[in-house]
């Protein structure tokens, strides 16, 4: 079986990456970096620089990611022995660096629960959206997972190429995330391969109009509940109402302004031609993984 999946792989017309369209680049490896993170001390309540409303908003996507994390790994351990070879060599360590991005999280919801604070609604908020998914086509659940891991990619991007971002973070917490980002960065092209690969069959209006559709709908849906739940965060510290309302919009659109920063990136998503990896960004990983390099194992 192994030897036909090799011969078959052979056949493949690849590009510079892993698939016929691909951008990834030839060289590119996906690195395990098993860190863990809040394990010990309890960090303040507001642990982003004594604001409430910046610790809601990571808080909020933080609470959503583990159980988004497990969805990503079974949709993608179902194309483990339906890709060649070199794609299932980064599937897998995609899968490895996702479960530990989950288990990570995991530890860090614990912390702000400790504070009192609701995490498990939120967690019980995604596993209502992921339901939505059960017994939709693989396709459909693959363009979904396209569309969050690339929202996830253009906060990475934010997150490890403007300071502000984290200013003030407590610096454990401060470098999970950067942690976190630099996978999310690393591995932003695996399941775009994929998907060239289990669509190769489709024309290309269809793989356009699928991606597209499910990109505008999963994405605004995931960013109005981390919306919806940072606000439930605000309420349980006492900030509620209009007011709540306009200091996230704030946050989020104005200053420092995360969304409205990385709109353009993430819109690059919506146009025809689009992959991961036609921005670049080795150099960015490279830039932070210094002090992660006693802990670097290579993609098995």
């Amino acid at each position: 079986m192994g030897l036909e999946r090799e011969a078959a792989a052979d056949k493949l017309p690849l590009t510079s990456g892993s698939a016929t369209g691909s951008a990834t680049p030839a060289d590119h490896a996906l690195n395990i970096r098993d860190q863990k993170f809040c394990r010990g001390g309890t960090p303040a309540r507001w642990w982003h620089s004594g604001d409430p409303v910046a610790t809601a908003w990571y808080n909020s996507v933080s609470a959503s990611l583990p159980r988004g994390e497990k969805f990503f790994i079974q949709v993608m351990k179902y194309y483990d022995d339906k890709v060649p070879p070199k794609m299932a060599k980064e599937l897998r360590a995609f899968t490895r660096q996702e479960s530990n991005h989950a288990r990570e999280h995991v530890a860090f919801n614990n912390l702000a629960q400790s504070h009192g604070y609701d995490i498990e609604s939120i967690d019980k908020g995604i596993e209502e959206m992921l339901a939505l998914t059960k017994g939709r086509p693989v396709e459909f659940n693959l363009a979904i997972t396209i569309a969050l891991e690339h929202f996830a990619a253009s906060i990475s991007h934010c997150l490890l190429t403007d300071p502000r971002y984290l200013k003030g973070v407590d610096p454990e917490i401060a470098e999970m995330w950067r942690w976190h980002s630099i996978e999310e960065i690393e591995h932003k092209g695996v399941t775009y391969d994929v998907w060239l690969h289990a669509t190769r069959e489709w024309s290309a209006w269809k793989r356009y109009r699928v991606r597209a559709m499910l990109t505008l709908l999963i994405t605004r849906r995931y960013y109005n509940n981390r919306v919806r739940d940072a606000l439930g965060l605000m309420r349980q510290d006492g900030i509620t109402g209009v007011r709540a309302r306009w200091l996230l919009f704030r946050h989020l659109w104005l200053s420092p302004g995360m969304m409205r920063r990385m709109f353009p990136e993430w819109a690059k998503i919506l146009l025809p031609g689009f992959h991961p990896w036609k921005q670049d960004d080795r150099a960015l990983i490279r830039k932070f993984d210094s002090p992660y390099a006693d802990a670097v194992m290579p993609a098995e």
